[in-house]
């Protein structure tokens, strides 16, 4: 019998309760390991992880089983190849950092303000429900030019979404529900295309009706999820961490690095899926046709060859920058550059508006696939600075 190892004691619970010492003792072992509890390999060195993400004729996410595809629809979350790039490139364009500056950087500031604002007079909120949830929500919903939407509506669209594509992947049927949802949520993206300011009507040409709304959709929801969890944990950090807060309030200028550092500390992504295509032999482990490996962005993140002190919120670290946490290689996140500058921008917005900030309650950031604190409660002194411009 096999001598037990980190990696085949590991269960799904494990990997929620205790994520990084689970990878960590993975990798102390192989870079690239046999996982039984989720029948597939996980790859825990940040070299190897690159190495997967680059190599899409090796490692896609072209596959049957690839859950999110089968709610939605084929989209360039699901595609490798010639269509990949015939689904990606229409939407390329207008989320290069440049045009993302001038579309959005001005119009993001005053909503994280004025989400802010709203919260001020009340000294307290749960910062993931009540800021950075609909903060994520509302960019997501300006960079595709659905912003008329009701937030609620759309919110509760999401979910629906969301529960079926996880339900999906335990191998049981979308439902009826979500049906409804990604339909609704088809039509006002078939509205928002006929807008001439629009994303959407730029993409339209190139794209048939049902490619272009499973394409905004993932890059929709995609965004709400990563962007919700990115700002979350940000926060926890800086208010879970005094000294790193402190440096921040004294310079500005170390929100864009505190943005890095809390990315790579806790990527809101913790993984990526793919299927190999043919034998294939990575580190020493033997990967055969069809096997499931998964691109561990947290372990990789956390490399000690790579990153000292990996475990340390640091602010100050000289290559915070090597993370890898939007992906890299042909399906590298598009949206990044928003992301960024929506993070960055409720940050700025909580350290002007909320003087004397902390956490009164909070919890770790938790999840196998998406991580972030399930809850984020912070108080403040009421009757500080409530201006919105």
């Amino acid at each position: 019998m096999d001598e037990m190892t980190a990696a085949t004691r590991v269960t799904i619970e494990d990997l929620d309760s205790a994520h990084h010492e689970v990878l960590a003792a993975i990798r102390s072992e192989s870079p690239v390991a046999w996982v039984p509890a989720i029948d597939g390999w996980v790859v825990t060195s940040r070299t190897a992880c690159i190495a997967v993400m680059r190599d899409d004729a090796g490692f896609t996410v072209d596959d049957p089983r690839f859950s999110t595809a089968q709610v939605v629809g084929p989209s360039m979350l699901s595609l490798d190849g010639s269509e990949h790039q015939r689904h990606r490139g229409p939407f390329a364009a207008a989320f290069r950092p440049s045009e993302v500056a001038r579309r959005y950087e001005s119009l993001i500031e005053r909503m994280a303000r004025r989400h802010v604002a709203d919260l001020a007079p009340r000294g307290g909120a749960e910062l993931r429900g009540e800021l950075a949830g609909p903060m994520a929500a509302a960019v997501a919903a300006l960079s595709l030019g659905i912003e008329r939407l009701d937030p609620g509506r759309l919110r509760g669209w999401y979910d629906e979404i969301v529960a079926a594509v996880e339900r999906v992947s335990f191998g049981q049927p979308a439902g009826e529900s979500a049906t409804r949802a990604f339909s609704l949520l088809g039509s006002a993206i078939d509205d928002a295309a006929r807008r001439p300011d629009s994303v959407l009507r730029d993409a339209a040409p190139k794209l048939s009706a049902d490619e272009l709304i499973s394409n905004a959709a993932v890059f929709l929801f995609g965004g709400i999820e990563t962007s919700e969890g990115m700002t979350s944990n940000l926060l926890y950090h800086l208010l879970s961490d005094p000294t790193q807060l402190e440096l921040v309030r004294g310079d500005r200028v170390l929100i864009d690095a505190a943005v890095d550092e809390s990315l790579r500390l806790e990527p809101a992504a913790a993984r990526v899926d793919r299927y190999a295509t043919r034998d294939a032999e990575l580190e020493g482990a033997q990967i055969g046709a069809g096997d499931l490996v998964v691109v561990s962005i947290a372990a990789a993140n956390r490399d000690p060859s790579v990153f000292d002190d990996p475990d340390r919120f640091d602010i100050e670290r000289v290559n915070s920058r090597s993370h890898v946490a939007f992906a890299q290689g042909p399906h590298a996140c598009l949206g990044a550059q928003l992301a960024r500058m929506e993070t960055r921008a409720v940050v700025d917005a909580v350290l002007d508006l909320l003087p004397g900030i902390e956490l009164a309650h909070h919890e770790s950031p938790t999840g196998t696939v998406f991580r972030k604190p399930r809850t984020l409660e912070a108080r403040w002194p009421r009757g500080g600075h409530h201006g919105s411009d």
